[in-house]
């Protein structure tokens, strides 16, 4: 195999793929890249056995069509630090030599049959997202995904699907997050009532090719008993689907609420970041008071000292006093644009608050008491 690439581009490939690069000590082939010169393409590729990638770059010249494997690290390494704008990639069974201009490196190979095949996008029964809508559903979510699985909480993020619309959940059981958005069916049948949970670094991983895309360009996902696909012009991801039942995250929303209060968000997104400079790992709590036409948020640590931070709102009901965690409220806020709405509903200081920013977002946090 013979090929010459741009460097920013391959670079950007090579990170991309570099995500699904097993990090345990399973096989040792999966700590490399898959690379298959064809044509004017060339395809990356990288698995733990329970994410897959394969990513395809168009239009490079190809001088000698063939298949290698390329240590992902090293490469990754080499593309970051060289200085020319096109590197000549060629490889065998038993090593790969990058060549600049000047600069070359060698390292060792294997042979790219031992590689695991990642399955490609065959599924007509599918659905499509826009790419833009998309990449803002998963970045509202999930963030607020479970590290580990417990009775409430579980890693990834639960997709389903009902008639043309898309809902995306992610819980730790201390915060929630939900969003909306259309969907297409392409004879993808009745999906209400189904549940898929797709693991937080499948998602990253999607989220990350997302913003590469054009808006409207359109992603085709297969979810399926036990796995899922996304698949873009030029890219195919593939996961293991998270066993286990999701919570009943439907139970734990709030139907009503006693008062709604209109909060902009840079202002406070600010006030909050000022407060919680006087938090530590013990308190990690800022008291909140709202007031007719102002909030007032307030911190104190042991050993750190105080934080008091006023600021104007538009709200002329009762006193409420309630405590959060200062991280959930910044985590929501930083990915919420300025000028995004956004509602707090709230019933009293001892039950969940629910934030709001238009019709297809909510976001749940439980108090601290």
């Amino acid at each position: 195999m013979k090929v010459i690439c741009p460097r920013e581009a391959l670079l950007s490939a090579t990170q991309l793929t570099g995500v699904a690069v097993a990090v345990r000590e399973l096989k040792p082939i999966l700590r490399n890249l898959k690379a298959i010169a064809d044509g004017q393409n060339f395809t990356l590729m990288a698995t733990d056995l329970e994410l897959g990638i394969r990513h395809e770059m168009r239009g490079l010249r190809v001088e000698e069509p063939g298949e290698a494997i390329l240590p992902a690290v090293k490469m990754t390494q080499i593309l970051r630090e060289a200085t020319d704008s096109e590197l000549v990639i060629e490889a065998d069974e038993n090593h790969v030599f990058v060549r600049g201009q000047v600069n070359e490196w060698e390292m060792p190979s294997e042979n790219p049959a031992d590689f695991p095949d990642i399955p490609t996008f065959a599924d007509k029964s599918h659905h499509e997202v826009p790419a833009g809508a998309l990449a803002r559903m998963i970045k509202r979510t999930v963030f607020a995904a479970a590290k580990e699985s417990t009775k409430f909480a579980m890693t990834g993020v639960l997709w389903e699907v009902e008639g043309k619309g898309l809902r995306l959940v992610a819980t730790d059981s201390k915060r929630l997050a939900l969003t909306a958005g259309p969907v297409t069916g392409h004879d993808a049948g009745d999906t209400k009532g189904q549940s898929h949970l797709v693991p937080t670094k499948a998602m990253q991983l999607l989220e990350r090719h997302l913003q590469s895309l054009a808006e409207d360009a359109i992603v085709r996902v297969s979810l399926r008993p036990n796995d899922a696909m996304f698949q873009t012009d030029t890219t195919t991801i593939y996961t293991r689907l998270v066993e286990g039942r999701y919570p009943p995250y439907r139970e734990i929303i709030p139907k009503k609420s006693a008062v709604k209060i209109n909060l902009p968000v840079m202002p406070f997104l600010t006030a909050v970041r000022q407060s919680a400079i006087m938090t530590d790992d013990e308190t990690k709590r800022v008291a909140f008071r709202f007031a007719p036409g102002q909030l007032t948020l307030e911190a104190q640590g042991p050993t750190t000292g105080r934080s008091k931070v006023p600021m104007a709102i538009d709200y002329d009901g009762a006193a409420i006093d309630i405590n959060f965690d200062p991280s959930y409220l910044i985590d929501m806020l930083r990915i919420l644009t300025p000028e995004d709405p956004l509602i707090l509903e709230l019933t009293d200081g001892g039950r969940p608050a629910l934030f709001k920013s238009g019709p297809d977002y909510s976001y749940l946090v439980m108090p601290l008491v």
